[in-house]
């Protein structure tokens, strides 16, 4: 069983770094479905990463369970549920609605976590405050993203194309209680196994879709190796520590830093509009991560305060 998680100040800096991570990716997706399919991205990125993960993996050694306690199903869901699923769901329903909404819809994820960690992960309760706390970032996000958030694309398959968005940000939310729930494990293993049950469903699902790959431009393929690399191979494995170390609930505050910093670098990079309304947004959601790990700074400066002995 397992108590309550402790946070940890390297529980907070890898959350942080996924934020930044996951929030630049956007960018780099825009730039390769310029010379690749949707699904092909997909499966060039998945695949890829499982190939670096299985290697790092195999070089560490190749354990994977650390006793005799074995979980392969759930190992299993947790990997297609983890990349696969939600890859394919947003991107297909990316196509009929607004970035806004799905924007949104990965927020939601924090949200979703609450009742599903409540019911299936000891320790995780849903309290006063850290509802407040989530309602408040996921105000944050809504406010960040403005009027496009829940504006019509007009697409007549919209309604279909928001519920695959918000059904990826629930499979991330059910891969995080699944491992969660893992028994002793490798991390490097269940990053690479992880990797490797996405692939052996994104991959067919591809060539049924799309038809056989497409032979990018080299500029293509390196932004799909880059995708592969950083955020997918690294961050995943990133992910899986925090789950694994400070719990899902921790982890799903990453949901509401990605679009804050997609926001951002988009600012910064692309030379998008700054809004006046950024400032407040970004305020609502480190409000909101202050009100729901009150108890987590809590200690934490407590401890960082505490002479040593």
């Amino acid at each position: 069983m397992h108590s309550q998680p402790e946070i940890t100040p390297a529980n907070w800096a890898m959350v942080a770094t996924l934020g930044l991570v996951w929030g630049a990716t956007f960018l780099f997706i825009e730039l390769a479905l310029r010379g690749i399919t949707p699904f092909w991205l997909a499966a060039g990125r998945i695949g890829f990463a499982a190939l670096l993960a299985v290697a790092v993996w195999q070089l560490r050694g190749g354990k994977l369970f650390l006793t005799e306690d074995t979980a392969w199903g759930a190992l299993a869901l947790s990997g297609l549920f983890n990349s696969a699923v939600p890859f394919m769901l947003l991107s297909w329903g990316q196509q009929s609605v607004t970035s806004g909404f799905a924007g949104v819809s990965m927020a939601s994820g924090a949200l979703i976590m609450l009742p599903l960690a409540h019911v299936f992960v000891p320790g995780e309760r849903i309290t006063p405050r850290r509802l407040i706390g989530m309602v408040v970032g996921f105000v944050g996000v809504t406010v960040l993203l403005g009027g496009q958030a829940f504006a019509s694309s007009g697409d007549p398959l919209e309604p279909f194309g928001r519920l695959a968005c918000i059904g990826a940000a629930t499979c991330y939310a059910i891969s995080s209680v699944l491992m969660r729930r893992l028994p002793p494990i490798d991390p490097f293993g269940l990053a690479a196994l992880a990797l490797v049950f996405g692939s052996l469903l994104v991959i067919p699902a591809a060539v049924v879709v799309e038809g056989l790959p497409p032979l990018p431009d080299a500029e293509t393929l390196f932004i799909v190796a880059l995708l592969g690399l950083i955020p997918t191979a690294g961050a995943n494995m990133l992910r899986i520590l925090v789950i694994r170390s400070a719990g899902p609930v921790f982890m799903s505050l990453v949901s509401y830093q990605v679009p804050m910093w997609s926001v951002l670098l988009g600012i910064l990079v692309l030379g998008e509009p700054f809004r006046v309304t950024l400032l407040l947004a970004m305020g609502l959601i480190l409000l909101g991560v202050l009100i729901s790990q009150w108890g987590a700074l809590q200690r934490l400066f407590r401890r960082g305060t505490t002479p040593s002995s």
